[in-house]
């Protein structure tokens, strides 16, 4: 079971996990995880280490590891496996067969593929039409040469778009002139591509994609702290508003009640509209700040901040009535109008901060949640407590 503790640990302790097997053990398991996660796993062993497991390697995937090394995460490139089963177009049926049966003692097969003598591909064939073909009949007759091929420098979102309405095993990698340099499962693409979707929702509060469950405390502490320290200084900016208007607060005690209900309240518009936002980059749908998606936010804003801002403020007239409050309808007035104000910028923040900080080179993952967050506070306190300011004059 060693190669499903090495997936499901993140790169660094997985590599400790490997260090207690001895080479052939070590190779054996890499040569069934993900490719990707077998380069990253080699990246973190010493040298001496690499080349005695690569060489104790016997399914002839060592080679595709070094190749992979030299694409970025997240491509095509860096989860490349080596094509084992590659055929000359003359190669006939039976000399394929017995050939395939010789490479499944050692290593799992997938698709076979049929190139010329440069190595350019001409097409690929699925196992099952071996049963059906004469054995003297080449390999050429059976393949399939319009299936798609990817190319090693795809993104995984890219490759995940061309497959998608495809239904096989395994897809061909070709370089610029053509040339097989590697194969790809769609499963890897898949899975990979649902592990960095998953990733998505950690980011937004400071949890980096390589921690799992089975990470050491201190090693999640180290990556969570310095999150929640930015955030406490966020923090201070919304609490630097309110005390901007302490004296209001002082004169009309009521409206500290219902503070926190405008930032839930507007935070959570915010959210929406930054899931929304994130889905379209990630699917590739914009990439740039649109008059129209910020228009839309702003209205979908606004009529969310009309209807929750009548219960808000029904809610605050009837408190401070109880309170002996000398203008709950005014109060009442103040949270409905707030609400429509704060509601409407989160949208605008939710759908504009992610887009601003791609263009900055930035992880609008990773960072649009905490800016979202500071933009949501200052906003619908600075205006809940601005009209109310208005209101005690």
């Amino acid at each position: 079971d060693l190669p499903i503790r090495l997936t499901r640990k993140a790169p660094r302790e997985a590599a400790k996990l490997l260090e207690r097997y001895p080479e052939d053990v070590a190779a054996r398991a890499l040569a069934l995880v993900n490719p990707a996660l077998t380069v990253d796993i080699l990246a973190l062993l010493p040298e001496t280490r690499r080349q005695r497991i690569a060489a104790a390697d016997l399914s002839g995937r060592s080679e595709q590891w070094i190749t992979d090394r030299n694409y970025p995460a997240n491509t095509v490139g860096r989860q490349m496996d080596k094509p084992l089963a590659v055929f000359a177009p003359e190669t006939t049926v039976r000399e394929a067969t017995a050939r395939l049966r010789e490479l499944a003692k050692r290593a799992r097969l997938h698709l076979a593929f049929v190139t010329e003598g440069d190595g350019k591909l001409l097409g690929v064939f699925a196992f099952r039409s071996l049963l059906f073909a004469e054995p003297d009949a080449p390999v050429a007759s059976l393949m399939n040469p319009e299936l798609a091929s990817l190319r090693p420098e795809m993104s995984l979102l890219e490759a995940t778009k061309a497959i998608v309405a495809k239904h096989h095993p395994a897809y061909p990698v070709v370089d610029g002139a053509g040339k097989l340099i590697g194969m790809i499962r769609a499963r890897t693409i898949f899975e990979q591509e649902a592990f960095e979707i998953s990733a998505q929702a950690g980011k937004m509060v400071g949890v980096e994609a390589e921690e799992r469950v089975s990470t050491s405390w201190l090693r999640s502490f180290r990556f969570r702290h310095p999150w929640l320290q930015l955030n406490l200084l966020t923090a201070f900016v919304a609490a630097g508003v309110v005390s901007v208007f302490q004296e209001t607060l002082d004169q009309i005690v009521v409206l500290a009640v219902f503070l926190p209900v405008l930032a839930g309240q507007s935070g959570n518009t915010g959210c929406q509209a930054l899931a929304v936002t994130l889905r379209g980059l990630a699917l590739g749908e914009i990439d740039r700040l649109q008059a129209k998606s910020m228009f839309k936010e702003a209205w979908v804003g606004v009529l969310n901040g009309i209807f929750v801002g009548l219960v808000a403020g029904l809610g605050m007239y009837f408190f401070a009535r109880s309170q002996g409050s000398a203008s709950p309808f005014l109060l009442g007035l103040c949270v409905f109008l707030a609400m429509i104000m704060s509601c409407a910028a989160s949208g605008v923040s939710g759908a504009t901060i992610p887009l601003i900080l791609k263009k900055l080179g930035a992880d609008p993952a990773t960072a649009s949640s905490i800016f979202l967050t500071t933009m949501t506070d200052v906003v619908s306190m600075g205006a809940f407590l601005g009209l109310a300011t208005l209101i005690a004059r």
